[in-house]
């Protein structure tokens, strides 16, 4: 095991043992105080991940070393990815040795064949098991393809190999959006072993993109059992992003129950919760540490709380009093910074800075918004693209993805029709785009509900999407010639899987930053998704503006901004840009300009608004925040905060 590693025996509540590295000083986890099970949080999913990973390569190691196998249950999706990328390295760099692991996936969709792309068993195979050097013989998945009357013995078999194995050395999880582990749902008995289950909607939803819609996603699946899970030796239960805050904080915090399947970990005798900042957000060791502890009252932590007690309260930030603060376990920091009047006043400072309506002064600068889809410009941030053309700023648009695949298979049909009916029209028959037209509806009449598009749906579709992005640009003012359309190679597989960043992705945000050399580039960071477009975009930009630091080239200021969904917490804002109405209204034109992501969009979330309206509701949400706070009242407010130059 790394040195980076310590293997400690804590003594926990309820007079439980447990015995599992941790993260030793010189990490950057921190033990989150408060919850039910031992959790700790990361500052980046690189450190979570290589924590997880070293895990699990020590406890085969050290099983290896005495003669034994080491039986491990492992999950399919996006969560354990970046884990499985580590313990590949570690295979291939530091002989990390598989072959006496069996191995056991938890789960796997009914109805699914093996080789279908999205079964459980071909995502494990693609992002791990082909990899490294597991025996096939050892590797033990659930067949999704059985008929219904070989279910019960297909199900008592697959226990009876757990059993034969010793049972699970370690079990890794995931954690679902409504305490799902495995797919073991709500009210799931904790004495349930290997059966087939019915999905709940949430998450069918939560994987309705992998199925090219919710329609498409199978409403059962054969799971492993809740009693095999909490009788694995060792578990370590992953969660990742800001999506999964509310139902972090619930499995963390509140308590142990079936409504919750993974809630019943709080009873185990050796398990981690390993999450990451986002994920932790809503946890009182995070949101409100000072409820739980002494605090250093730094500026950060200062502002963070004032404006909790103004949220708490009701009240804005000048009318705070010091009854106010120790009504509300706040007494230390009034004696550590003096009255409430004092304080209020400094955040109130700290927070009308925070106003600029020209976010790139009113000096001509050459600014960059990197876009990750072909929309995200304007929904995100569009309102400051207007404010940025109107202050005569040169300004460049870079779509990173052709964000082909969130477009509706009737909209690259209407548009193959329009093609053929207008090269009918004028006798053009052999023309190659009457071709290219007829392929598509060819191969549109052959594709089954949620599978992956043909080479020619996907450049059709790509084509919509493109030419939805011109439009939307061109009508906040945006000349065309600063449109840059990167069509990044990871994003090319046709499917929601996505490859990892390479060097040519690298090598095209590269070559454009010098071209243009910005001095001011915007980055979405939207980050809930380890693995979602945002953020493997952000990594893509990151690592390019890190490699010019480490050669001491300068590098342009980087502002991030969020997407349709939520806004920065007030107190992490660091730019806010007021918007008009008329900015309001010509941004809102702009969205509508995506016509093939209006009214409904193909992966359009949990939230019923439309993107538009998601935006809208985000950024006059915004604005009645910082009202509420007493600070200046404006119809709308786009957020941004400053990339700190440091990996994510």
């Amino acid at each position: 095991m790394s040195p980076l590693y310590l293997t400690v025996e804590l003594t926990l509540s309820k007079s439980k043992k447990q015995s599992m590295a941790i993260p030793s000083k010189n990490s950057k986890a921190h033990p989150v105080p408060g919850t039910n099970l031992p959790a700790f949080c990361f500052d980046t999913i690189q450190e979570l991940s290589h924590y997880a990973a070293h895990i699990v390569a020590g406890l085969i190691r050290e099983r290896a070393a005495l003669g034994q196998k080491t039986v491990i249950g492992l999950p399919a999706g996006s969560t354990p990815l970046t884990t499985f990328r580590e313990l590949i390295r570690l295979h291939r760099e530091e002989s990390l040795d598989f072959s006496s692991v069996e191995l056991f996936l938890l789960d796997e969709y009914y109805r699914l064949a093996p080789q279908n792309p999205q079964s459980h068993q071909a995502w494990l195979r693609e992002h791990l098991t082909q990899h490294v050097n597991i025996p096939p013989d050892q590797m033990h998945c659930l067949d999704g393809n059985i008929s219904e009357e070989q279910i019960e013995s297909h199900c008592l078999r697959f226990e009876e190999a757990i059993e034969l194995c010793g049972g699970f050395d370690l079990v890794l999880l995931g954690l679902g959006m409504n305490g799902h582990i495995g797919f073991n749902e709500p009210f799931s008995s904790k004495r349930s072993k290997t059966r087939l289950c019915t999905l709940d909607s949430v998450t069918r939803r939560g994987v309705a993109s992998d199925f090219f819609g919710e329609d498409n996603v199978p409403s059962e699946a054969l799971t492993v059992g809740l009693s095999s899970i909490l009788s694995a030796r060792r578990v370590l239960l992953l969660a990742l992003g800001e999506h999964k805050a509310k139902i972090v904080a619930e499995t963390l915090e509140g308590p142990s129950t079936e409504r919750l399947p993974a809630s019943l970990l709080q009873d185990h005798q050796d398990v981690r919760a390993l999450i990451d900042t986002p994920a932790a957000a809503n946890l009182k060791g995070v949101a409100t540490p000072w409820l739980l502890h002494h605090v250093p009252w730094t500026d950060e932590l200062t502002k963070r709380a004032t404006l909790w007690l103004c949220q708490k309260t009701g009240k804005p930030l000048l009318k705070l009093t010091d009854e106010d603060f120790r009504n509300n376990d706040l007494h230390e920091l009034l004696w550590k910074q003096g009255s409430a009047e004092k304080i209020s006043h400094r955040v109130f400072g700290w927070m009308m800075k925070t106003i600029e309506p020209h976010p790139a002064g009113l000096d001509r600068k050459t600014t960059l918004c990197f876009s990750p889809h072909p929309d995200d410009d304007v929904i995100s941030m569009g309102g400051t693209l207007i404010r940025l053309i109107q202050d005569s700023h040169q300004v460049h648009i870079a779509y990173m993805t052709s964000g082909n695949i969130a477009v509706f298979d009737h909209d690259a049909r209407m548009v193959a029709d329009l093609v053929c009916e207008y090269n009918k029209l004028f006798g053009i028959d052999n023309d190659k785009s009457t071709q290219m037209a007829h392929a598509v509806r060819a191969d549109l009449d052959r594709k089954a509900p949620g599978q992956p598009d043909s080479e020619s749906i996907l450049n059709i579709k790509g084509l919509i999407r493109k030419n939805e992005a011109r439009a939307g640009a061109l009508s906040i003012g945006c000349p065309e010639a600063n449109l840059h359309f990167l069509d990044l190679p990871f994003y090319r597989t046709g499917t929601i899987a996505k490859k990892p960043v390479g060097t040519e992705d690298i090598a095209i945000i590269d070559e454009l930053l010098r071209r243009l050399r910005p001095d001011q580039i915007y980055v979405a960071g939207d980050l809930a998704d380890p693995h979602g477009t945002h953020r493997v975009c952000a990594e893509a930009i990151f690592a390019v503006l890190l490699d010019w630091k480490s050669r001491g080239e300068p590098i342009p200021e980087v502002l991030m901004y969020r997407g349709a969904w939520q806004e920065y917490p007030l107190h992490e804002i660091e730019i806010a840009v007021p918007l008009s109405p008329s900015d309001l209204a010509l941004k809102r034109n702009a969205i509508f300009m995506h016509e093939s992501q209006k009214d409904k969009a193909l992966f359009p979330g949990s939230d019923p608004r439309e993107f538009w309206q998601r935006a809208e509701d985000r950024n006059r949400g915004t604005a009645d925040s910082y009202n509420k706070l007493g600070l200046p009242e404006y119809f709308a407010i786009e957020a941004f905060v400053r990339w700190k130059g440091l990996p994510i």
